[in-house]
């Protein structure tokens, strides 16, 4: 019996551990088939907490009066915009079609006009190729013996012997870096609907040398961005050829960006920590917001004078990630995160400035944080380490500290964002593209995402803006190269225009 009752005791346990390993491995199963199959967006409506007894915190009605309807506004206002009709913008060149009835047409000395019914449509018309040819004539005085000839001098060209012109330089960027197309569409596309062969490895090169010529460009918004004491950072893998073994290497984009300002991409084969060092100049000093990622952390001990500040919005997916082990528990802490967001909301309506985003966090944000954090802290032991919720706790924990930054420096952003937002792009373009060529192509990559972001941040065509400065670039010099980044060249094309209107 003795025995029986020990086989028994262990048959128990081995079935308590079996059954311990099959919810962790239902859970990873489950997280999968929602990450290839589910919506990657993360909704959550504050009225679903009244299946669980769970209202928004008091805190954020202070913050924001009527917080908790914050999704149900977001919802009604997206039906609003779905509802709107499409309309044809008035600032678009107009081709008139005039249609007189056949009876007038024959006897038009027999009608009077008396006015007319008007349609409109949208209409559009594909690029289209030029030859672009320079004709230098040459001339030779009259009355001079033995005269030499005269010549105008050829314009300055981006490269010598490249047939190719700024304007289809610029349009084959921006479907590679804007419109996600690579090469070999772009060559399919140029050859059957315009009749025109471009081999791929030619646009390769053409690239390679626009990123050498914007180099200037990028280096200054660079110093720009890396200037600065508060700066956020993000990186993004990015398969490589690897030359020789014919096969695909990971490396990876590293994105430093400034709210408000502009985003600098740098190519770098590797993940370590010693990237982070070599991005960030020696001399930088301030906040440094980031991911969890244990590369940042190692660069802020480090470095004393650099102040690690964490995301939210990391710590709340992972929340939201685990909302289906247990829901009533989920929607308690995601209702906490929903006011902190509710409170930045309120304050980007406003546009309050650094001051005021301090003062309103210290009183409203402040509260729901700590209270949340005491929340984590009593939960931990109720859930197992490697489950869903219990990762998502433990996270959260280990991250703390750098999540309470935000309160306490009004310029600094709630997560990071923004700087996610500019890595989405290049996210999209290499489910299309694969890979990059070797590993200086990545480099070239950088350049060009970096210009091409720049534009988008500012609302400026990508394709006017390189077109104009690839045209100017030739004849620019090392002191003139700085009026020519997105920023400045959106200035000077405002001031421009503001001149026109006023001398109209």
């Amino acid at each position: 019996i003795t025995e029986l009752l020990a086989k028994l005791a262990e048959r128990d346990e081995r079935i308590a551990a079996l059954a311990k390993e099959n919810f962790l491995l239902r859970q990873k199963v489950d997280a999968l088939v929602r990450k290839i199959f589910g919506s990657s967006s993360e909704p959550f409506n504050p009225n679903q907490l009244e299946l669980f007894g769970v209202t928004p915190a008091a805190e954020a009605e202070k913050a924001e009066k009527g917080c908790a309807s914050f999704s149900g506004e977001a919802s009604r206002e997206k039906g609003e915009r779905r509802d709107r009709a499409a309309r044809i913008p008035e600032n678009l060149p107009v081709e008139e079609i005039v249609i007189d009835p056949l009876e007038v047409q024959a006897e038009p000395e027999a009608y009077k006009y008396i006015g007319a019914e008007v349609s409109e449509q949208l209409d559009y018309t594909p690029g289209t190729f030029r030859k672009v040819r320079t004709v230098r004539r040459k001339f030779v005085a009259k009355e001079v013996e033995d005269a030499k000839p005269v010549i105008a001098p050829l314009p300055p060209k981006l490269q010598d012997g490249c047939m190719a012109a700024p304007g289809l330089l610029a349009n084959i960027a921006v479907s590679r870096f804007v419109d996600h197309l690579p090469f070999y569409r772009q060559e399919q596309i140029f050859k059957t609907r315009h009749g025109v062969h471009i081999p791929r490895q030619n646009m390769v090169r053409w690239m390679e040398m626009v990123a050498d010529r914007l180099e200037p460009i990028y280096k200054t918004i660079s110093a720009q961005v890396l200037g600065g004491d508060y700066i956020q950072m993000d990186e993004t893998p990015i398969r490589y050829l690897d030359p020789g073994n014919g096969k695909t290497q990971i490396g990876y984009l590293w994105v430093t960006g400034k709210p408000g300002g502009d985003t600098v991409f740098r190519w770098k084969t590797s993940r370590a920590a010693q990237c982070v060092k070599e991005i960030l100049p020696p001399e930088f000093k301030g906040i440094l917001q980031t991911d969890a990622y244990a590369a940042y952390g190692s660069f802020a001990r480090e470095r004393t004078e650099v102040t690690l500040a964490g995301c939210l919005a990391h710590v709340r997916r992972k929340f939201y990630q685990a909302r289906e082990q247990k829901p009533g528990v989920a929607h308690f802490i995601l209702s906490h995160f929903a006011a902190l967001y509710c409170v930045e909301s309120s304050l980007r309506k406003r546009k309050a400035g650094p001051v005021l985003r301090e003062a309103d966090r210290a009183s409203a944000s402040r509260p729901i944080l700590e209270r949340l954090g005491r929340a984590i802290k009593m939960l931990q032991p109720h859930f197992l380490p490697q489950s869903n919720m219990g990762k998502a706790i433990a996270h959260a924990l280990s991250v703390w500290p750098s999540l309470q930054v935000y309160l306490t420096a009004g310029r600094v952003e709630i997560d990071n964002n923004l700087v996610e937002n500019a890595i989405r792009p290049s996210a999209i373009g290499k489910k299309n593209w694969l890979f990059i060529g070797a590993a200086e192509a990545g480099k070239k990559t950088a350049i060009l995402y970096t210009i091409v972001e720049s534009c988008r941040r500012r609302g400026i065509d990508p394709l006017a803006y390189l077109h104009d400065v690839l045209t100017r670039l030739p004849r620019s010099t090392n002191h003139t190269v700085h009026e020519l980044t997105p920023e400045n060249w959106a200035k000077a094309r405002s001031a421009s225009k503001k001149q026109y209107a006023a001398a109209a």
